[in-house]
């Protein structure tokens, strides 16, 4: 499965979406909120913008689902659908903490085929295309190839910034091969993982198809594990996009905390 120009093309886009968040984090921007309370920016709306028209024009045949656009159910009858967040991270984002980025995930049958998440305030892009590995790009341009850690104890968990849960606590309470407990917002808490500097990641609390698809699919290519709480396989483009029964994500499969 050749998909060269798809890659090639959404490394230049989430690039372009990402110097425009960053033109927006600079300035006091207003934040709005949900229905579900979570925040909603000027960034998000327009890295959305950039992201999905250029995905539309440049792939007609593609489906798109994105968390700041309308959905169409149309979506489920195509096999190849764009998984995107426009701005992952935007508690952190508005905190100011840096600790945001942008996801753009190919999925083909339901599965992770390539997935992009970039770090605009490190102008650091991480990347993977099933069976060809996964990747870290530097803002000087330098390309290293991404390999999950080979420990068996000692494990660094990592928890999220602002969502962290009591059954997360409960399991760093209950588990001495933990050794350091590591906070970081957004995807980047996959990305640690897939780069080596964290083995085991909990969560409990609901996520969205855009949460962890990108990172679904650096993970893998990185030799890491990714599932569902209850050991089966994470799928995409759902009618329900709510991940209502949580993931974890392991350096390797015998590092399954209890």
């Amino acid at each position: 499965m050749n998909l060269t120009d798809e890659l090639k093309v959404c490394k230049n886009i989430i690039k372009k979406a990402g110097k425009k968040i960053l033109e927006i984090y600079e300035t006091d921007f207003d934040v709005e909120y949900k229905e579900d309370d979570s925040p909603l920016t000027k960034a998000d709306r327009v890295s959305n913008e950039i992201i999905v028209n250029e995905l539309k024009e440049k792939f007609k045949d593609y489906a798109i689902l994105s968390e700041e656009s309308k959905d169409n159910l149309d979506r489920m009858d195509n096999d190849w659908c764009w998984i995107i967040d426009p701005l992952d991270g935007t508690k952190e984002f508005v905190k100011k903490n840096g600790e945001f980025t942008v996801n753009i995930a190919l999925t083909h049958k339901k599965k992770p085929i390539f997935g992009l998440i970039y770090v605009p305030t490190e102008d650091k892009l991480y990347y993977a295309q099933k069976s060809k590995g996964a990747y870290l790009e530097d803002k000087s341009g330098k390309i290293k190839k991404l390999s999950v850690s080979d420990r068996k104890d000692n494990l660094r968990i990592v928890i999220s910034r602002s969502h962290a849960s009591e059954q997360v606590k409960n399991l760093i309470d209950c588990n001495d091969c933990i050794e350091e407990v590591k906070r970081a917002g957004s995807s980047l808490k996959g990305c640690l993982i897939a780069e080596g500097k964290a083995e085991v990641y909990y969560r409990y609390n609901p996520t969205m198809e855009w949460d962890t698809a990108a990172m679904h699919a650096i993970v893998e290519e990185a030799g890491g594990v990714f599932r569902k709480l209850n050991d089966k396989e994470m799928e995409y483009n759902r009618k329900n996009n709510v991940n209502k029964d949580g993931f974890y994500i392991l350096n390797r499969k015998d590092n399954k905390l209890h």
